[in-house]
């Protein structure tokens, strides 16, 4: 397919007004209760006091996971994207807090990491492949830029480039190489390159990038002394460690864990731990919208390509192997104990968006709605204060989101991207302006020199209507390109009050007129769908999945009557559409007719000859995805048997 191989910018979400009946409350909860709950954490945790023992030149007593230092990384970043919306003076000033704590545990060096601080000195960058130090600190340098450009304020900013002055340092050395074992910096680094326009930045991103899949014996190396290095398990085997995510069937060395098993442009699939593989692809497309000479597309569209053609879930979400988090072969996408990490979900937004970015192409922007509204958003409880980082697509109810967790990547993650969600609403290009997600909200900004003024309203999920208002205080002409989802069966579009017909561009409705004061409605066709996987997924044959626009739906126990696997349903069933504004915060509700066996005249009997077991009408009551586990625990299924009638 022909590209348009422009970089479409996103519109800054400092720039966008969220109004949206269905994502303001959880952006509201998220800076209301999650931010405060999640620092809470940091404190019991013991992730802040690992710092100010770094500062106060203590030795011993670190908390937690050797990498826990992200953690306050990431609440650091989702707190700045808060202040750069919101007056918040309380909030500001726990920020400045942690801000002036993580620059007291900085060496002077630059070097900045509690745990080798504190327990291992003598072990800085022997264990690239493991221990964290550069997944660390890309959260810095993230939190970084995210604070500096909410705030203005550079302390931050400084702490995180004289860490990465340091680490340049240390691969300035000849006899030095190597890449994270967790990727995160390459991305980063790109940010910073961003704010301080240092082209050395930019040099080391691509570094890190380029050396995956040739640096093997040193990668070999670190897994098979990881037990010295990092003190892990004594006396176990290595393959019974974290280290064994690192070896094959045959437990010989095997960096697809961590793609490095070959250089980018030979990797045909995506492999290993899932959050590391979106992550470093991010990271590429960022080098590429950076770097003239740097050209991934076709490698990053085939890897993207495989993902969702082979190696996703119908939620969006992504890796199904708890032992390594992450991806195993194609097709292999179980239900019950699908992993699916939360991490993982935004790490696929994060790359869609960036793909997005780089090629106008609204296949990305699909997915990252499939993503934010079921992968991702399933991920955190209606309260704000319990999370998943599994995401299983079926339960025997013994499942539940946690407050928190020993490794708790992912719940500081959520908070990110509830509080810059704005940005990946809309983009522009030259002479057009991108209306790339459907959610409530005003924006302002710039189209081809004219300043415009854009107004959205919108019921989705639950209504496929959408009112986006145009003002253009001098009369300018660009292009409207509003995206026509992958779910609609039919779309109606009318500028002030007239219908129009329009072209569709690489999956976006392209109105190219002059604007002034206009309104354009648009009408995006929901129906219910019940939908198969590939036949070659196990785990999926004979059953069927029930979606209607952007949401994946699910049988809870606490609804249906039945024990859900008796459920069949009619692949071509019609459903009743009932909206419930007192239930799990207002959602849809999908009623359909179902077939059960009959359950009259088995007493006395186990087994029954086919012929003679009969079915009845029965009725299946579903409920979005996202908000399963809310209510009284019990089993859920995404996944159910169909049969046409």
């Amino acid at each position: 397919m022909e590209r348009r191989r422009q970089v479409v910018d996103s519109v800054g979400f400092t720039n966008v007004e969220m109004d949206d009946a269905f994502w303001s409350p959880r952006i509201e909860t998220n800076r209301e209760v999650t931010i405060e709950y999640q620092y809470d954490q940091l404190e019991e945790s013991g992730t802040l006091e690992n710092f100010r023992r770094a500062a106060e030149g203590e030795s011993g007593g670190f908390s937690g996971m050797w990498f826990q230092d992200s953690d306050a990384y990431k609440w650091l970043e989702a707190a700045s994207y808060v202040l750069a919306t919101e007056d918040d003076p309380d909030l500001k000033e726990r920020v400045d807090e942690v801000v002036d704590l993580v620059a007291a545990a900085q060496d002077d060096d630059g070097y900045l990491n509690t745990y080798f601080t504190l327990v291992e000195p003598d072990g800085r960058w022997t264990n690239l492949h493991m221990m964290h130090e550069l997944y660390c600190a890309g959260h810095l340098v993230e939190a970084a830029v995210a604070n500096h450009r909410a705030t203005g304020d550079d302390a931050l900013l400084d702490v995180a480039t004289a860490f990465v002055d340091h680490i340049e340092t240390v691969f300035d050395d000849e006899d030095f190489d190597g890449a994270p074992g967790h990727e995160e910096l390459e991305l980063a680094l790109v940010e910073l390159y961003r704010v301080t326009d240092e082209e050395r930045y930019l040099d080391l991103a691509e570094y890190l990038v380029d050396v995956r899949g040739t640096d093997a014996d040193r990668f070999r190396w670190e897994v098979e002394h990881y037990d010295q290095i990092a003190g892990y398990g004594e006396g176990k085997a290595i393959e019974d460690g974290p280290a064994g995510t690192f070896l094959d069937d045959e437990g010989e060395y095997d960096g697809s864990y961590a793609q490095a098993h070959a250089p980018l442009d030979d990797q045909a699939a995506v492999e290993g731990h899932s959050v590391r593989a979106v992550y470093l692809y991010a990271g590429v497309a960022d080098l590429a919208m950076e770097r003239d000479g740097t050209d991934p597309l076709e490698v990053l569209d085939d890897l993207w390509q495989n993902m969702t053609e082979r190696r996703m879930y119908v939620t969006g979400g992504i890796g199904p192997e708890a032992a390594h988090e992450g991806f195993t072969e194609d097709y292999d996408l179980r239900n019950e104990d699908a992993y699916a990490e939360t991490c993982a979900a935004i790490g696929s937004i994060f790359w869609n968006q960036r793909m997005l970015e780089l090629t106008g192409d609204a296949k990305y922007a699909d997915l990252i709605e499939r993503t934010l509204y079921n992968g991702f958003l399933a991920g955190v409880g209606l309260e704000g204060k319990e999370f998943f980082y599994e995401n299983p697509l079926e339960s025997s109810g013994d499942h539940h989101r946690k407050g928190w967790f020993t490794c708790a990547c992912c719940p500081p993650n959520v908070a990110r991207l509830f509080a810059s969600l704005g940005g990946y609403c809309y983009g522009a290009d030259g002479d057009s302006l991108f209306v790339h997600q459907y959610i409530g909200s005003g924006v302002s900004t710039e189209v081809g020199g004219t300043a415009v003024d854009l107004d959205v309203e919108t019921d989705l999920p639950w209504s496929g209507d959408v009112s986006l208002d145009v003002t253009a205080p001098e009369e300018g002409s660009f292009a409207l390109r509003l995206r026509v989802p992958s779910w609609s069966e039919g779309t109606t579009v009318e500028v002030n009050g007239e219908s129009v017909d329009a072209a569709v561009e690489d999956g976006y409705l392209v109105l190219d007129r002059e604007w002034a004061d206009d309104t354009v409605e648009l009408s995006f066709e929901q129906t219910v769908e019940t939908v198969r996987a590939h036949p070659a997924v196990e785990a999926d044959a004979g059953l069927v999945a029930v979606e209607r626009g952007p949401l994946v739906y699910c049988l809870e126990a606490t609804d249906n009557d039945r024990p859900l696997h008796q459920y069949v349903l009619p692949t071509d069933g019609t459903y009743d559409v009932d909206h419930h504004e007192d239930l799990l915060g207002g959602v849809s509700v999908l009623s359909g007719e179902a077939r059960a066996p009959d359950r009259s005249g088995w007493e006395g009997e186990l087994y029954r000859p086919a012929d003679e077991t009969e079915q009845e009408d029965a009725t299946v009551t579903a409920v979005p995805y996202f908000a399963w586990d809310n209510r009284e625990p019990g089993p859920m299924r995404v996944w159910l048997r169909g049969e046409q009638r």
